[in-house]
C-alpha cells in the first residue's frame, strides 16, 4: 500500500523526522511549511493525506483544516493534526475543524503508521467511488458536501454501544445520549445480530469486555455485508495500544482513550458519521450512473446500449440449452406526423404509453428496450414464434383500439403499431441475426400497409 502523503510544519526537523519515518514505510511524501502552500498542494490533487501541524504563523493548522474541508475539492481529503498540545479542548476544536484525528507529539511510530494506512485505505474506497461517480455524469460535489457535512440537529443518530461493564456503559450512555439515541448492547453475540438487522449509524465497541475478544467481533462485523460499512468506533485503555493498532488495520474507524471525554466521543463519532454518509452519497451516485447508462431517460425502459449486451447473453443461454428465444420489433406508424401536427412534447407523451402499454402487456422476464427514436424492442427468453406472435398481436390491438390521451385530456391521438417477430433458428449464427431478421419482417409489415404484426417469412 503507498499514498502520497502532505506533511505540513513549520519547523524543518519535525518535517524531516515525520519524512523518514514515513518513507520508511514506502509511502511518497511531500512537504509544505506554511498552510498557503498546503492549501495548494491539496487543492491541484497532489495528496492522499494531509499531516498537519497546528502552531503555524499566519495560518494555523484549525484554520488550515476547515478552509480544506470547506473547499468541495479537497474535502475528501483524510486529515490529521499532529501537534504538541494535549489538551482535551484541543483535540475538540481539531475534530470540529474537521479533522480525521488528533495525534499528539511525540508521536508513537507504530499509532502513526498504523493511522496512516487506515485513512489510506478509506481514502482509496472514496476516491473509486468519485472515480465511478464520475463517469457518465458530473459529480454535483457541493450537494455531495452538503448532505455530508450536515447532519440532522433535529434528529439523534442511531448508535449501538457494546459493553458489558455497567461502570463503564453507565458513563459512556450518560454522555453519548445527550446527542445521539443509545441502543446498549451486553452480549456480543447478540450485538452481531442486532447490527445487521437494524440500521445504525456507527457502533461504540469496548475493547474491554469480559470473556470476550472485541476484536473478534470488529471482524466479525467488517466482513458482514449489512455491516461492512457500518463506522465502528473502540474505546480503549492506555495499556490497550496492541489492541487498538490491531482493531485499525482490520477496519475499525476510530478509537477513544479512557477517561473518556464527552464532547471527544460525540466529534468522533459525527466525524465517522459524516465520512460514511458520504460514500453513501457517493455509491448512490455510482448506482445512478450505472442505471443512466443503461436506461431510457423518457421511457424509464433499457436503452440499446443495455440490449446490445445483454441479448447477446440470453441468445447464448437459449442456443447452448436448446431453448426457445423470440425478438418483436416495434415502430410507431407515422410518428413523424405526430410530432409535426402536435409538437415534440405531445410525442414524447406518446412514446411514453407507448412505453408503458408494452411493459403492461409483457411477463418480468421479458426485456423492452427503446432502441431508437419510436423503435422498441421485445426480447422474450422461453417464447417460441407462435406465442411471441400472439403477444405481440396483443400488444398492437391495445395500441389500435384505445387512442392515446394527451396534453392532460385535452387530445386523443389514435396511434397504431407495426411488428416484426423472429425466434432463434438453428443457422443463426449470433444474436445479430435474430434481431435482423425481427427488422426485415418490421419492414415487411410497414411494406404491407402497417398496423401488421408479421414475421420475416410473411
Amino acid at each position: 500500500m503507498t499514498a502520497r502523503i502532505l506533511v505540513v510544519d513549520d519547523i524543518d526537523a519535525n518535517v524531516r523526522l515525520l519524512e523518514a519515518r514515513l518513507m520508511a514505510e514506502y509511502f511518497q511524501v511531500l512537504t509544505a511549511s506554511n498552510g498557503r502552500d498546503a492549501l495548494e498542494i491539496c487543492a491541484n490533487g497532489q495528496c492522499d493525506i494531509v499531516l498537519l501541524d497546528v502552531m503555524m504563523p499566519e495560518m494555523d493548522g484549525f484554520e488550515v483544516c476547515r478552509r480544506l474541508k470547506q473547499d468541495p475539492k479537497t474535502m475528501h481529503i483524510p486529515v490529521v493534526m499532529v501537534t504538541a498540545l494535549d489538551q482535551v479542548e484541543d483535540r475538540i476544536q481539531g475534530l470540529e475543524a474537521g479533522a480525521d484525528d488528533f495525534l499528539t507529539k511525540p508521536v508513537n511510530d507504530l499509532a502513526l503508521i498504523t493511522r496512516v494506512k487506515s485513512l489510506v485505505r478509506l481514502k482509496m474506497v472514496t476516491d473509486e467511488l468519485r472515480l465511478r461517480a464520475s463517469t457518465g455524469q458530473e459529480i454535483n460535489v457541493q450537494e455531495l458536501q452538503s448532505d455530508a457535512l450536515s447532519l440532522d440537529q433535529d434528529k439523534k443518530t442511531k448508535i449501538m454501544l457494546v459493553d458489558d461493564r455497567p461502570a463503564s456503559y453507565e458513563r459512556l450512555i450518560k454522555f453519548m445520549n445527550e446527542k445521539h439515541s443509545v441502543t446498549l448492547v451486553t452480549d456480543p453475540k447478540e450485538a452481531l445480530f442486532r447490527a445487521a438487522d437494524e440500521e445504525f449509524d456507527a457502533a461504540v465497541i469496548s475493547l474491554s469486555l469480559i470473556d470476550t475478544d472485541a476484536l473478534r467481533l470488529c471482524s466479525q462485523l467488517r466482513s458482514l455485508e449489512r455491516t461492512r460499512m457500518l463506522p465502528i468506533i473502540v474505546v480503549a485503555q492506555d495499556e490497550q495500544e496492541p489492541m487498538i493498532i490491531r482493531a485499525m488495520e482490520m477496519g475499525v474507524n476510530d478509537y477513544v482513550k479512557r477517561p473518556v471525554d464527552r464532547q471527544e466521543i460525540s466529534a468522533r463519532i459525527n466525524t465517522q458519521i459524516k465520512r460514511n454518509l458520504y460514500n453513501i452519497k457517493l455509491r448512490d451516485s455510482v448506482q445512478q450512473t450505472i442505471e443512466m447508462a443503461v436506461t431510457d431517460g423518457l421511457t424509464g425502459l433499457n436503452n440499446r446500449r443495455y440490449l446490445d449486451s445483454h441479448l447477446k447473453g440470453l441468445y447464448d443461454k437459449a442456443a447452448s440449452g436448446s431453448q426457445s428465444l423470440s425478438v418483436v420489433m416495434c415502430d410507431i406508424d407515422h410518428f413523424k406526423a405526430v410530432n409535426d401536427t402536435y409538437g415534440h412534447n405531445v410525442g414524447d407523451e406518446v412514446i411514453r404509453e407507448f412505453a408503458r402499454r408494452i411493459k403492461k402487456n409483457i411477463r418480468n422476464i421479458d426485456l423492452a428496450c427503446r432502441y431508437g427514436g419510436e423503435e422498441f424492442v421485445i426480447v422474450m427468453p422461453d417464447t417460441d414464434l407462435t406465442l411471441a406472435k400472439i403477444v405481440a398481436e396483443r400488444i398492437r390491438g391495445e395500441i389500435a383500439l384505445h387512442p392515446f390521451i394527451v396534453e392532460n385530456g385535452k387530445n386523443q391521438i389514435p396511434v397504431t403499431v407495426s411488428m416484426g417477430v423472429s425466434c432463434i433458428e438453428l443457422s443463426d449464427a449470433s444474436s445479430d441475426d435474430l434481431l435482423k431478421r425481427a427488422d426485415v419482417a418490421l419492414y415487411h409489415a410497414k411494406r404491407s400497409g402497417r398496423n401488421l404484426v408479421m414475421t420475416e417469412a410473411a
